[in-house]
């Protein structure tokens, strides 16, 4: 063996090693007998050490050992679940500030589907929203480049860039539409986590957008607004998680917390002791029992579907649309130094009732099919008569050669428009979802409930 493939060879085997002593370590810990160390993968590691001695020697370009280093690093990731990865320097930079609510890039949450790029949701108010993207959508080609063998980081990558700039993005849509391409252009994205109005007096909604740090905070002081909106207080809420791709898990705890009076929000199970965690709600309500309606659908992920389970289990709210996305892992991110870090799936998530939510997502209490209510595009316009045909025989009064005189006409009424302006749009038009949760709600309301029928939450 060579001189750089023993040094090489010595490397791996004293990462595997000190791996395996620092879990040694944490079992010895609480153990007096000590276990047998786990055997070495003596061959497998010969075989990566030759394998990067022939590439620094007989590939036709010089790869630095850095470059090589770091793909065996992401090669090892991209085997396991498409949500762990490694994170070198500007993707831990941008996932740290992805959570604070603002960066660069077309504002969409998206995923791995069969090497191609899936849209899970796009984010409210940003480019990717107002181009029409929507979940489920599957992306092929960035400005002519098929994603096909990228990583997602590198997807990622291509699509966050400098704001003004545009880029164009193919899309396949489901029910056997032709790939189309969509135009846009990157923005700074502002996520507004929170946003509320009142629906009808007594009637609050709040859309949660993307479940970040200050979440929590901000859905406490929209609750606040909608009560000093309405004087007679609130009688009810609905809980807009559509499209909501996850987030941060303590601000999905928050806001459930928000809403229950007791009883347990989350629990999480991994193979280590640290990633088995209770979440555990504090004893105030907010809405003091007032019936809560939460809407989720295909790309409601991970956080929204934390809370959505936490209140259909403890039935707190009715969870009306279609079933959600089903994210039901933990990502811990590692800080490998202060440059880079290991994104890593740890545990996943089960509500209080012990319902894993990972490839399974929470089903609604009422499926609420996609649809739509379209108004008639000039309800005023007056049927066809005869009349109004041309030539048509004039009225006859009865007597012989006699012809009624024609009226005088009146004068012609200024032109005036049917459409619906944004004040008087009804609801049912705006958001067809939306309303009918709004109907449950105040069905809810008029039979004064304040719990929708559930057994108990079965502990963990």
């Amino acid at each position: 063996m060579s001189k750089r493939l023993e040094i090489v060879l010595i490397f791996a085997l004293g990462i595997f090693a000190g791996s395996a002593g620092g879990l040694l370590g944490e079992e010895l810990a609480g153990s007096e007998v000590p276990e047998p160390e786990p055997e070495l993968p003596l061959k497998e590691l010969r075989t990566f050490a030759e394998v990067f001695g022939r590439i620094k020697s007989d590939y036709v370009e010089t790869v630095d050992d850095k470059t090589l280093l770091e793909s065996a690093i992401r090669g090892m990731l991209s085997g396991l679940d498409p949500h762990s990865s490694y994170l070198d320097q500007r993707e831990y930079r941008d996932l740290q500030v992805g959570t604070s609510g603002e960066f660069g890039g077309l504002g969409i949450e998206v995923g791995m589907d069969e090497g191609f790029i899936k849209v899970i949701a796009p984010i409210d108010d940003t480019p990717a929203q107002r181009a029409g993207l929507k979940a489920g959508d599957m992306i092929i080609r960035i400005d002519e480049k098929p994603v096909k063998g990228m990583s997602l980081n590198d997807a990622v990558g291509l699509m966050r860039g400098k704001p003004g700039t545009s880029i164009t993005l193919t899309i396949l849509r489901g029910g056997g539409e032709r790939p189309f391409k969509v135009e846009l252009v990157r923005d700074v994205i502002q996520v507004a986590s929170v946003r509320s109005r009142t629906l009808e007096p007594g009637y609050g909604y709040i859309r949660i957008a993307h479940f970040q740090s200050r979440t929590t905070e901000d859905l406490l002081k929209a609750i606040g607004q909608l009560k000093d909106e309405n004087e007679g207080g609130l009688k009810g809420l609905v809980l807009d998680l559509r499209n909501n791709p996850g987030g941060v898990l303590n601000s999905a705890v928050g806001v459930s917390d928000a809403f229950l009076g007791d009883g347990l929000i989350v629990y999480t199970k991994g193979r280590v002791d640290d990633s088995e965690l209770q979440f555990k709600a504090g004893p105030d309500d907010v809405l003091k029992g007032a019936p809560i309606v939460v809407l989720v659908n295909s790309g409601s992920a991970s956080a929204s579907e934390i809370v959505a389970g936490a209140l259909q289990d403890h039935g707190r709210a009715i969870v009306m649309g279609s079933p959600t996305f089903g994210k039901g892992s933990v990502q811990t991110i590692v800080p490998i130094d202060n440059l880079t870090a290991l994104k890593l799936t740890t545990a996943r998530y089960y509500t209080p009732s012990g319902r894993s939510i990972q490839a399974q997502g929470i089903v609604p209490d009422i499926v609420l099919e996609r649809g739509e209510l379209r108004l008639d595009e000039d309800p005023g316009l007056a049927p066809l008569k005869e009349a109004d045909l041309t030539r048509h025989l004039e009225d006859s009064d009865g007597e012989e050669g006699g012809t009624e005189e024609a009226p005088i006409p009146a004068p012609e009424a200024p032109e005036t428009t049917s459409e619906p302006t944004e004040k008087t749009r009804p609801l049912a038009a705006e958001d067809y979802q939306l309303s009918q949760a709004l109907n449950v709600l105040k069905g809810l309301s008029i039979l004064g409930r304040t719990k929708v029928d559930s057994p108990p939450p079965a502990q963990p």
